[in-house]
This record gives C-alpha cells, structure tokens and sequence, in this order.
C-alpha cells in the first residue's frame, strides 16, 4: 500500500466493494416524521398549529396562547432613558439585553431587573463591535448632556458616528430592525420656529456643541444609507427636552441644574437674558412614542416632544416656586452657540404614530 492510500476500517478491516454496498430500505414517511420531531424539538409545533388555525378562522389568535416576545437590544438602557423603556418592554413580556458602558448610565437604574430571567446586562461599549441574535435594536447609547459632550468631546462623536455603525451592521447582519434615537440638537440654533422634521436645521460644525449635534445628524445620516443601500429597516426619532424619574441630578441639564441648585440653596443660574424656549415632555410620553415609532411602519424621522414651550426664566421661577421661594436667581453671559428658541413641530407624529404626550407641562 502506498504512502498516499486511504484505509478503510469497517467492521472487519476490509475495503469495501461495489458488491458490498447496501442501499438502505425506502422509508418514505420518514419525510413527514422527520420535520415533526424537528419542531417538536425546537418547540415550535404549538406556533405552527397556531398559524394554521389562524389562518382558518379569519386571523384570530386562538385564546390562551400568548405573543411571543421579541429579542430586544437597547443600548444605553442603564440610563435616565432608556432604563425607563427596559422597564416597559420588560413588562410587555419582551427579553432585553441592555447594553451600556456606564459612562453616563448607572447600574441602579435596572437593579430591578437583575433577577428576572426575561433581563440581561452587559457591559460594553459600542464604538466595539458586539455580535447577538436580536429582533429589534434600541441605539440609545450616547452622551446627551452639555457637561459630558464637551467633557470628551472625542468620545461623544465616536459614540454617534462608529457606534451607530457598529449597531447598524449587527441589525444588518440578523435582519434586526433599528431605531436610532436622534435628537432636536440636529436643528441647531433654528431660524424656523417651531421645527418640523423638514428643516434641515442652522449647525455650527465647528463649536464646542458639534461633536453631539453633528455626530447626531452624521448618525441619521448612516441609518438612512443603510436602509437605501442595504434595506435595513430602520426608525428615527428626534428626541426634545425630557424630564422625569432617574434623571442625573448633576448631570447638567438645565432642569436637573435648577433643582440641584434649589435644593442645595444655591442661586440658579440663568444665561443670558433667560428668553431662550426649550419644551419639556415627561420620560414616560417619550418611551410611548418610542415604542410607537419601532412597531410602526414608518421610517422618520419623527419629532418626539411637547409642544409647551417654556422660556428658561420661566422654568427656574417654576423651581423657585416648587422648592424653595427664597432662592436665588442669577443671571450669567450665555454659552456658546446656545440655541435661542426650540419647539417641536409634532403633526407628523398625530398623524402617523397617533402619538402626543399626555402629561401636560404646564
């Protein structure tokens, strides 16, 4: 036997001959058996029984047996935000991976959940490429507040523009569907008031706010080039003021800084003249909106904020007011590149999400 030739070991050692071969019996109901066990094994004979007397009963789900829930990514979900719609898809019935490196998120805002098996954490940073089996993606992660922008500016972009692409490409590679959460910072300082999802926006792409309003739009911008070029199914929203539960009470915020400010009997600050307007919807509208937008079939982008529209002087007197009625109020120079008016324009929401908030902000 050469170097090169192959042994064969059957039962007794020999090669076997074209005479020996025995074709196995024809089993013919093995073709029906076979996928039966297949999906019994994988548990799925119930939904396929279901389909089937659905499709038979003019498209009624038969009683007692429940929505399967959806394989849900939210990045950013150990934050003020997006810990809040944990919360309401967990209850939904939905498993939900959040995933957040704790820049800005904090891990108190999901202890609830770290019992429940339908919960699961994990702690990464998306700039890094991540690889799961998911139904939907929530891309919350991302600086939001002025104080952890221009604090790492570097950061901040490379969150919204190689982040964003990372979880483009993992809803690209499972077939996932992706809601980018963008923000009323992508109209800059506006000249058109109130602002609807048609206004391409007045940015300076060079101040010491452009790495989050410019790497929000480049973010907008990767979403839709993914969905024309690769045919991911993509949602956008632009996220307006939000205030609620779990909020950051430094993470410099103009509500949180006045309430910090009140309560530690500190003058509130106001810069400039305090004319500026900023809308301010409760955590829980917004999550409803959210979620509309995500089940819904309409890309975007959509405008998600209360229409109510208050000047800053306005809202610290509210504090004042609500806190302490001897604090102070201090005026300072304005900030750079700080937006005079900001209001959402929400008709397109009304119309196509039947969504507007419910909690009033006056």
């Amino acid at each position: 036997m050469g170097p090169s030739e192959l042994t064969f070991r059957g039962h007794d050692g020999t090669k076997p001959t074209a005479d020996a071969y025995s074709p196995k019996p024809a089993k013919p109901w093995l073709s029906f058996i076979r996928p039966i066990r297949y999906l019994m094994r994988e548990k799925r004979i119930v939904f396929v029984l279901a389909e089937f007397r659905s499709a038979n009963s003019g498209g009624k789900i038969p009683l007692g047996l429940k929505r399967k829930g959806l394989r849900i990514v939210v990045t950013g979900g150990a934050g003020f935000v997006g810990s809040h719609l944990v919360d309401r898809l967990i209850a939904r019935g939905d498993n939900v991976i959040v995933v957040d490196n704790f820049f800005t998120g904090r891990k108190e805002n999901v202890m609830h959940h770290f019992k429940n098996p339908s919960f699961e954490l994990i702690r990464h940073d998306v700039v890094e490429p991540l690889l799961l089996e998911v139904d939907q993606i929530y891309h919350l992660a991302c600086p939001a507040s002025p104080v952890h922008y221009k604090h790492n500016p570097v950061k901040t972009i490379k969150t919204n523009v190689v982040g964003t692409l990372n979880m483009l490409g993992l809803a690209k590679r499972v077939g996932a569907r992706f809601l980018l959460t963008s923000t009323s910072e992508v109209y800059g300082d506006p000249l058109q008031h109130p602002q609807v999802e048609t206004y391409w926006g007045n940015v300076n792409p060079i101040g010491v706010r452009s790495c989050y309003d410019e790497g929000k739009r480049t973010a907008e911008t990767l979403a839709m080039d993914y969905h024309r070029g690769a045919g991911v199914e993509v949602r956008i929203a632009r996220i307006f003021n939000t205030y609620g539960p779990r909020m950051c009470i430094d993470d410099g915020r103009v509500v949180s800084n006045f309430v910090a400010q009140a309560l530690r009997k500190e003058p509130m600050t106001v810069y400039g003249d305090g004319k500026q307007t900023r809308s301010f919807q409760f955590v829980s509208d917004l999550v409803e909106g959210l979620m509309r937008l995500m089940e819904g079939e309409h890309v975007g982008p959509f405008n998600l904020g209360n229409p109510g529209e208050f000047t800053m002087l306005e809202l610290a007197q509210v504090v004042q007011e609500t806190i302490d009625p001897n604090a102070r109020i201090e005026f300072r120079p304005n900030t750079e590149d700080d937006p005079h008016k900001r209001k959402p324009d929400i008709t397109k929401a009304k119309d196509l999400l039947g969504w507007e908030p419910k909690i009033p902000s006056s």
